[in-house]
């Protein structure tokens, strides 16, 4: 490649960055990596121990069952043919379980405010997200924590729309300032959210009664009745289940809503290995599986065909202390195991990955956030909640830890993309014009045409020679990340709702969001 060819290709390569993110979210081919990629190629479980575990999970709702069944559920389950005992605990017969596996839905779109970031859900494609509700912000000057506030979670969300290996916004964590007054919480936090991006979004319902309000808050976005319904751009999730085997109240209430209403069930279950699950991992899988599957069960018994998230998300702990810990390889193992045995049923699979015990974005967070997403891809989860930017077990989020793990993000969908051997690529012709030419590749035609699509350049990731290090003053990635947290988050400042959608809203809704907050010179960023 010539001097002055090299300084195009750059030229083209920066130049163009935006349009390529764009293009790369909203699934355009052309490019080195695209949302969706398939995965599946990884199983650390055999059909033998996939069985055997499936059939002890059927055995425990049959026999065992679910305890504390609000009367919510009994409504529908009960006709449906479950079976409540004196124990207060309700039976799932094996056969019943099989027939609503066989009518849960296998696929859906995931909808977007902006249509062109829908995404569809099937198969074993792969889709990443943001996910957690911690509760602190680890600051970057000063390496401590914080709580979290409301600006926090919209900066978050506009921080998310930029970057291009996050596909999907799931709530971070939370706004503490209202964490008093849940529905002003929650309210708000669907507001900052949809202010934010343009992505598809989550956020976790604490309580049933702010489902409707909530909706009424997007139909008046919308500036149509019933708008969100026939296009829901948001997902709910909750907990439905206290591990060992029995119900949550609040969270099963808000499962039997969302079923009621025909929306998407975001359900995470996720009993710790050693705690509130066996320490055996195989009993893990098992239990976790069968509590998984009651939360299906109840979505299809109330409405057939219902689409659920089928969050399956053992944890483990650390058997020294007894704490959770997020970023092990046990964590990798049964977390890819988990979408190995739902894959192998056919459900929509919902997991977790990204999780670090490091307190900081340092090498410890780097390897566990990297072992347990590269695991989970490559098992094929759908919906891969994959905590960008967390740390501390869960407790803490960094800004400039999304920018780092969307960079990893990006890679790990270059994995899942594979090589493509087709007569073209294998490149005999190629390398024949080379060894009789110039003796190398940079000037090929081939190398230059592949530039954009068969390899994927990094947002923060160091590829200086050590001198140009030296020569700029050393930055390490964290610092790199930094910078360009400043930077987006300076100056991205979306205007995705409407003045007059949101004099709506604001006449309607408590929004603490000011508007203040939400354009350049807040004080924040500068």
């Amino acid at each position: 490649m010539t001097e002055a060819n090299a300084r195009a290709a750059q030229h083209r390569r920066s130049g163009g960055r935006q349009a390529r993110r764009t293009a790369r979210a909203k699934g355009v081919r052309g490019q080195a990596v695209q949302p969706g990629m398939p995965g599946g190629a990884y199983k650390p479980l055999s059909e033998h121990d996939i069985q055997r575990i499936y059939d002890t999970a059927l055995d425990l709702l049959e026999n065992l069952g679910i305890g504390d069944p609000i009367p919510e559920i009994l409504h529908y389950a009960l006709p449906g043919g479950c079976v409540l005992g004196d124990d207060n605990r309700l039976r799932f017969p094996r056969t019943l379980i099989e027939d609503l596996i066989d009518v849960s839905a296998r696929e859906y779109v995931c909808y977007a405010p902006d249509p062109g970031f829908d995404k569809e859900i099937s198969g074993e494609k792969v889709y990443f997200s943001t996910s957690g509700e911690a509760v602190s912000i680890l600051e970057y000057d000063s390496q401590s924590f914080r709580p979290t506030t409301l600006v926090d979670l919209y900066d978050a969300a506009r921080l998310a729309d930029t970057l291009e290996h996050i596909h999907s916004f799931g709530q971070p964590f939370i706004a503490a300032e209202y964490s008093h007054d849940i529905y002003l919480h929650d309210i708000n936090i669907a507001y900052a959210e949809l202010a934010g991006t343009h992505k598809p979004f989550s956020l976790g319902i604490a309580e049933v009664d702010h489902i409707e309000p909530i909706i009424a808050l997007f139909d008046a976005y919308l500036g149509e009745a019933g708008g969100f319904l026939r296009r829901p751009f948001c997902t709910f999730g909750g907990c439905p289940i206290v591990s060992p085997l029995r119900f949550g109240k609040e969270n099963a209430q808000v499962l039997v809503k969302l079923a009621e209403l025909g929306l998407v069930g975001d359900v995470a279950v996720a009993p710790q290995a050693g705690a509130t699950s066996p320490a055996a991992l195989a009993g893990t899988l098992a239990q976790c599986f069968a509590e998984t599957l009651a939360c299906m069960a109840v979505m299809n018994l109330v409405r057939p065909g219902s689409v659920i998230n089928f969050g399956m998300w053992p944890f483990i702990s650390d058997l020294r202390t007894g704490a959770f810990s997020g970023g092990s390889g046990e964590e990798a193992l049964v977390i890819a195991a988990s979408v190995q045995l739902c894959n192998h049923v056919g459900f929509i699979t919902c997991a977790a990955s990204g999780m670090t015990d490091a307190k900081t974005m340092d090498a410890q967070a780097g390897y566990e956030k990297a072992i347990t997403s590269t695991a989970l891809a490559l098992a094929g989860g759908n919906l891969v909640a994959a905590y960008p930017g967390i740390v501390g077990s869960l407790i803490g989020q960094s800004f400039e830890g999304m920018v780092i793990d969307n960079d990893m993000l990006g890679n790990i969908q270059r994995l899942l993309r594979g090589i493509e051997v087709t007569d073209e690529t294998l490149s005999y012709d190629v390398i024949k014009d080379a060894v009789f030419g110039t003796g190398h590749f940079l000037d090929q035609h081939q190398t230059l045409e592949l530039m954009q699509t068969e390899f994927l350049y990094p947002e923060v990731a160091d590829r200086r020679t050590p001198g140009e290090w030296e020569a700029n003053g050393k930055e390490d990635i964290y610092q790199l990340a930094h910078r360009q947290v400043k930077q987006v988050l300076s100056s991205h400042y979306p205007e995705y709702i409407d003045p007059v959608a949101d004099a709506r809203i604001r006449d309607k809704f408590p929004i603490r969001l000011s508007n203040d907050d939400m354009r350049p010179g807040n004080g924040r960023w500068q």
